[in-house]
């Protein structure tokens, strides 16, 4: 049966191939028109023999001994390696807030990965002041790049009026969709910091007043953005997998902790001078041994990094986290 899996696998990344093939000789979008080929998350060889190459080196991957489960999650994790990530900017809604003697107008952004497996979507709110300030930020950085770039200017009457906000709405829709389509700009930590700095705001707020149930329902929202947007620098995401890890810890949750401490040392093992390295060590060192897990290899690295570097004080994982985003 094993055999009979393995085959029908292969069978499979035979017809993903000639597929890939196929829609390579078809027309490209526009924004990959825009984009270097190197940003493609699945280059397709135009040789005939290099196709074959792929599909024998991913024949080697398949064990005859792996399960079904086993089988599925493979192929799941090599057609995720194989679509480009794009994402998509909606304005579905908007509201007006009254603060004392002003009012403004909250737009309501979803943020949608297309191509997905799963609904992938992430939901937050701005006002214009926000977008302004995004638009003025990126100016000083990108000034070139932006020139064409144009944004919904204020009226000096009729800013609350139905019709101005759905124009506004669309707007901001096609702006946010043209600022991401240029490499540089959705790289850069200013658009990033626009779509998540609010919220992490709010989630450290929460955790330094102890509140952890409410700070790891932002922080588990914003942490999946934060992936989407990152992918070139995996690392950045360090100190939200790390908030989340006290959280657990603080709501003695111990194996969740653990789950997302993994996936913070596994972006820093080549960044070993990284601040979060060693509290982040220390703290999965401790874990480990409460879980019942390998928390000697843990400890080897510790004792490693300690006899190599001057001793001086560390902080301690929860202290370094509760110092993130103090205004």
């Amino acid at each position: 049966m094993a055999q009979g899996l393995q085959c029908t696998a292969e069978r499979e990344l035979l017809e993903a191939v000639n597929r890939i093939t196929t829609s390579s000789t078809m027309s490209p979008s526009d924004e990959e028109q825009n984009q270097p080929k190197a940003e493609t998350s699945c280059q397709v060889r135009e040789e005939n023999q290099g196709n074959l190459q792929d599909i024998s080196k991913a024949s080697l991957k398949l064990n005859s001994s792996m399960t079904t489960k086993e089988l599925q999650e493979y192929w799941r994790n090599e057609k995720r390696q194989c679509r480009q990530v794009k994402l998509l900017f909606e304005i579905p809604s908007t509201r007006i807030v009254e603060h004392h003697f002003s009012k403004y107008v909250m737009y309501k952004i979803i943020i949608l990965e297309t191509g997905s497996f799963d609904s992938n979507k992430s939901v937050i709110e701005r006002r214009y002041s926000d977008f302004e300030k995004l638009h003025r930020n990126l100016l000083e950085e990108f000034s070139e790049e932006m020139e064409d770039v144009a944004f919904p200017k204020k009226t000096l009457t009729g800013n609350f009026t139905e019709e101005i906000i759905n124009e506004r709405k669309l707007a901001f829709e096609d702006y946010l969709r043209l600022l991401y389509s240029m490499k540089y700009i959705r790289r850069s930590k200013k658009f990033i910091d626009f779509l998540t700095r609010l919220e992490l705001q709010e989630a450290y707020g929460c955790l330094r007043g102890g509140h952890y149930t409410k700070a790891l329902e932002i922080l588990s929202e914003v942490i999946g953005l934060q992936e989407r947007l990152t992918r070139g620098n995996p690392v950045s995401i360090v100190p939200t997998l790390c908030a989340i890890v006290v959280c657990y810890e603080d709501l003695e949750n111990p194996a969740s902790a653990f789950e997302y401490g993994e996936k913070a040392l596994s972006r820093l093992h080549v960044y070993t001078s990284h601040r979060y390295y060693i509290p982040l060590l220390e703290t999965m060192t401790t874990l480990a041994y409460e879980l019942g897990k390998d928390f000697l290899s843990l400890q080897e690295k510790l004792e490693e990094w300690k006899a190599k570097k001057d001793p001086k004080r560390v902080f301690t994982l929860k202290e370094l986290v509760v110092r993130e985003y103090v205004q």
